[in-house]
């Protein structure tokens, strides 16, 4: 069986290294706010070459922060609204709605799976504050007209950049092209941790100095709280951990790049509809997503033929029950993709033997 993703294999590439700094955090006796978290801090900040970052337990808690941030400047208030895509993971949405915010779900594009950009000026209203970009799969979203659109307005753009680092725009790292980012380096991710962690991104340092309190209970200085804040902390395990895979991101990108166009190259079934791959380095590949209409059965196929697959996502946010109060907005785009996509494994530790089972799986395949 060709696993969707192998993680115990992913990490045997590190494992010394890894088991080599566990030991020497367990011997040192100091697991949070320490200098891994701070060497960390520094390597994603020369990574994303510019802005600050903050480090934070996970990717959900990135976003919360953010808005969060945003509400403790006097920015953002209750009740204000937060444009974002339809069809992205639900992490994205609970980061709105937890801070009181209102989500206002837009399709995405059907051939990108991104937001539609040009859709985003007829959502706007009074009470808009912040358009959430979702890089899905690891493709970067944006454009000049998005920035224009942002200025005319006076909204901040936020990233949620959770599947995509390391992804380009015009030579921009994703992460820093708006106001802040949020990151996951939840284990599945193109850079992940052995557990949860996460991380902001911002060029803002006001708003990295409210979010470094925020996240340690709304403290800059030990028993002085400026702010009604949570506790979102990497620990010293997970940076150690995050410092050694830091260095590999781009050379893991660039093999997933390599499999993804292999596989768009060689994959000739009518039936199935291949991924945008964007311009040279807008797509790092966190997922390979194909799209065809008895997606199921395709599954089950594969499945029967050896190979893993996984569906991003199945069920819609305005569908999900927590959220019965969108259930009845029209998001007929949004409902096509979820019902028709499946996800390829495309892990850098694939081998060529592995790659091409894949291609004459889906291409011998018939509806």
């Amino acid at each position: 069986m060709i696993k969707f993703l192998d993680l115990q294999k992913v990490n045997a590439q590190y494992a010394e290294e890894l088991k080599e700094v566990a030991a020497e955090i367990i011997d040192s006796g100091w697991y949070l706010l320490g200098e891994k978290v701070k060497q960390f801090e520094n390597g994603l900040e020369v990574f994303q070459e510019g802005g600050n970052a903050v480090a934070v337990a996970n990717g959900l808690d990135a976003l919360r922060l953010i808005f969060k941030a945003y509400i403790e400047l006097g920015f953002m208030q209750e009740g204000d609204e937060v444009i974002v895509p339809a069809n992205t993971y639900i992490a994205s949405v609970l980061a709105i709605s937890d801070n009181k915010l209102v989500p206002v779900l837009v399709e995405p594009d059907l051939n990108t799976y991104n937001l539609n950009l040009n859709l985003i000026e007829s959502k706007i209203t009074s009470k808009t504050k912040a358009i959430l970009i979702v890089h899905l799969y690891g493709l970067a979203c944006w454009s000049s007209e998005l920035e224009l659109i942002s200025k005319k307005y006076n909204l901040k753009i936020i990233e949620d950049n959770a599947q995509a680092i390391g992804a380009r725009w015009n030579g921009i790292r994703t992460g820093n092209l708006g106001d802040a980012a949020g990151f996951s380096f939840y284990p599945g991710k193109n850079l992940g941790a052995l557990g949860d962690s996460g991380a902001v991104t911002t060029k803002d340092s006001e708003v990295a100095n409210i979010i470094r309190a925020l996240a340690n209970y709304g403290s800059s200085q030990k028993y002085v709280n400026q702010y009604q804040g949570l506790n979102s902390r990497m620990d010293e395990l997970q940076a150690a951990f995050l410092n050694i895979k830091l260095r590999f991101v781009d050379s893991e990108a660039s093999r997933r790049q390599e499999i993804a166009n292999y596989f768009i190259t060689n994959i000739k079934n009518d039936k199935i509809i291949l991924p945008h791959a964007g311009e040279i380095g807008e797509h790092v590949w966190h997922l390979f997503v194909i799209r065809t209409q008895n997606r199921d059965k395709l599954q089950s196929y594969l499945q029967e033929n050896g190979i893993q697959t996984l569906i991003h996502y199945p069920i819609p946010l305005h569908k999900q029950e927590c959220y019965s109060n969108m259930a009845s907005i029209y998001l007929p785009i949004t409902e096509q993709i979820h019902k028709e996509v499946l996800s390829l494994p495309i892990s850098p530790i694939l081998e060529r033997k592995e790659i091409i089972k894949i291609i004459k799986a889906v291409n011998s395949y018939k509806p």
